[in-house]
């Protein structure tokens, strides 16, 4: 993780955004702030950070729009977000991260928490191995050293999270992991989302990569156990 990372603060609460920008400047972050969303969304076009913050309820257009603008923007939908709001309902964080956020934190919340789990999203933006292999099942393709994954030729926008969590099932096919175990291997041990996030992770994953979410191909679920990815055996010629 690089110390100078930069990090962008969407969030109309003046109060807050001092809290957080002081918190992470003692870090050594760099910090910017914007107090809407239509002026957040154009500084992250025009210079993309290594962070976002976003707060949920924002002026002009709201955190959630914002999150799946990044998220249809290939050159920006690796772009870790933090999603930062006074709604602690169960039903919001599921909302949150099926647009494509990464980690979500009420308010209030504790700084020392906050920058922990910031600290976790930028480590797991660590390029892979250079062992690491490229991957093909059926029509995907799964690079792990760009992060691209292609399926029938077309680039597939994938945040981070969800790069990971498909190369890591699509590289042990035909096994069967729980979401505690996904969670370990994924997130790590500094991770704070909970089991039944995986689940959101995997119905993402099946609307970019799957013809038919539906009726998955690859990645399917196993009742009471887990995922898998299946990937058929090629017969020999």
């Amino acid at each position: 993780m690089n110390p100078l990372s930069r990090i962008l603060i969407i969030e109309d609460d003046k109060d807050i955004v001092e809290l957080v920008r002081y918190n992470l400047e003692k870090e050594s972050f760099q910090v910017f702030a914007c107090g809407d969303g239509p002026s957040g969304l154009a500084l992250i076009r025009k210079s993309p950070p290594d962070l976002l913050i976003l707060d949920l309820m924002l002026p002009k257009v709201s955190g959630l729009e914002i999150c799946k603008e990044i998220r249809r923007d290939e050159r920006l939908n690796r772009l870790p977000i933090l999603m930062l709001t006074a709604r602690g309902e169960e039903a919001d964080r599921v909302v949150g991260l099926e647009l494509g956020a990464d980690d979500y934190v009420t308010k209030p919340f504790s700084p020392r928490e906050l920058v922990a789990r910031i600290k976790a999203l930028l480590r797991r933006l660590q390029p892979a191995s250079e062992e690491a292999k490229t991957l093909e099942a059926g029509s995907l393709r799964i690079d792990p050293l760009s992060y691209r994954a292609e399926s029938d030729g077309k680039a597939v926008p994938l945040s981070t999270l969800e790069f990971r969590l498909l190369y890591y099932l699509a590289s042990r096919p035909n096994r069967v992991f729980s979401r505690d175990q996904l969670l370990d291997a994924v997130w790590g041990s500094d991770r704070f989302v909970t089991p039944r996030s995986v689940d959101v992770y995997v119905r993402r994953l099946r609307e970019k990569v799957e013809k038919d979410p539906e009726k998955p191909e690859h990645l399917k679920t196993v009742r009471g156990a887990g995922y898998i990815f299946e990937m058929k055996a090629t017969r020999p010629n």
